[in-house]
């Protein structure tokens, strides 16, 4: 039998024809449409949120603020409509030195008066008013410090701190910051250690204290959102970071590496071993001392290592990044103890005579010698 090419019916080629032409088309109307689209989505984020509103916003930007946190805060302000818009224009105009401050902006601002305003540093009132917060700050220190500088009595300002009415609004703002475990049985201050350390500018002193709060609480927000996926991994909630880190935060001393202080602590928990840490017995004291006294270390509470095992029911001051990523990442050691001398030198030891032998060398002699 002889071979024959099959030979499609001219209907059936132009019914083919017409279908990859629809399908091409389509497909390039698609692609049109998307291009139409973000071009229209950018075009209108560019834009001022709301040309005829000239409500003046005050705006808050701390020392040391990354662009991608300025453009958060700008979105969440209703300043700007897309951050990530923001963040991107900036760049295209090589706009760099964006300055901290109280700024008071307003809705119909374009993009390019904001960058202005950001960078030539025009605030209210040039700053009449400076929170500096030092890493390690306790609560009461912080309330303290925001009563002084605006004229306020602390114990005033502890109040709005502690409300939990005010907690829970901040709860909802910053959900994966602010969780119920604030409100955790033995808590001592429920936004202890969620104050983020850095400087504060107001132009006015009689701005609320639940606003100055709020930023202190988004900076700290802002500054965690890149910690998500390690604390993920390590299945570790916001609260339980900021209790580690304040732990190591007030352990360390400008010459300790704080990983290696870490690492003491999650083999310390690994054994089972109570943490032994002296700051957590002078928070439960409620006191500041140079030194941790034997009759210190009976103080009954849950916030005393000395006495409980595992982490304090939360944290015991503020602490600044290199804590945070010293809590997430320790260094892998067999150290089980560790002591810093009067001078500021930070000794590790394996064992608890080797550990006793270093206490002997550089803490007991000392203080021998002072008498």
């Amino acid at each position: 039998m002889s071979k024959q090419s099959y030979i499609q019916p001219p209907g059936k080629k132009r019914r083919l024809k017409k279908a990859i032409f629809f399908a091409v088309v389509s497909f390039l109307l698609i692609i049109g449409g998307l291009a139409a689209g973000g071009y229209f989505f950018i075009k209108s984020a560019l834009e001022p949120v709301d040309k005829k509103d000239r409500t003046p916003v005050q705006v808050n930007i701390p020392i040391g603020s990354s662009l991608s946190v300025i453009a958060e805060t700008l979105e969440k302000k209703g300043i700007v409509k897309n951050a990530e818009v923001f963040k991107y224009y900036v760049k295209y105009k090589n706009e760099d030195n964006l300055q901290a401050g109280e700024y008071s902006f307003t809705p119909s601002m374009t993009m390019d008066e904001l960058i202005s305003s950001l960078k030539t540093g025009k605030v209210i009132g040039q700053g009449e008013v400076r929170l500096a917060i030092p890493e390690g700050y306790q609560l009461t220190q912080i309330a303290a410090l925001i009563g002084k500088e605006t004229g306020r009595p602390a114990n005033d300002v502890l109040k709005v701190m502690n409300d939990h009415t005010f907690i829970k609004e901040m709860m909802q703002k910053y959900p994966e910051l602010l969780t119920e475990e604030v409100f955790a049985k033995n808590i001592k201050y429920p936004l202890e250690g969620y104050l983020y350390p850095a400087t504060y500018h107001y132009g006015d002193k009689k701005k609320p204290v639940k606003e100055i709060v709020e930023d202190m609480l988004e900076k700290t927000d802002s500054v965690l959102v890149q910690y998500r996926t390690s604390m993920a991994a390590k299945k570790m909630t916001s609260h339980k970071l900021l209790t580690l880190s304040s732990l190591i935060e007030e352990e360390a001393t400008e010459k300790a590496d704080r990983r290696k202080i870490s690492s003491v602590f999650y083999n310390r928990l690994a054994a089972d071993m109570p943490l032994q840490t002296d700051p957590t017995v002078l928070y439960a004291l409620g006191k500041h001392k140079s030194r941790v006294l034997y009759e210190d270390l009976k103080v009954e509470s849950p916030y005393n290592t000395y006495k409980v095992k595992g982490l304090t029911p939360g944290p015991i001051g503020n602490s600044g990044v290199s804590s945070m990523e010293a809590a997430l990442n320790p260094e892998e050691t067999d150290f089980l103890f560790f002591l810093a001398s009067p001078a500021g030198d930070v000794y590790y030891a394996k064992t608890l005579k080797e550990h006793n032998e270093l206490k002997k060398k550089y803490i007991t002699s000392y203080y021998e010698k002072q008498k």
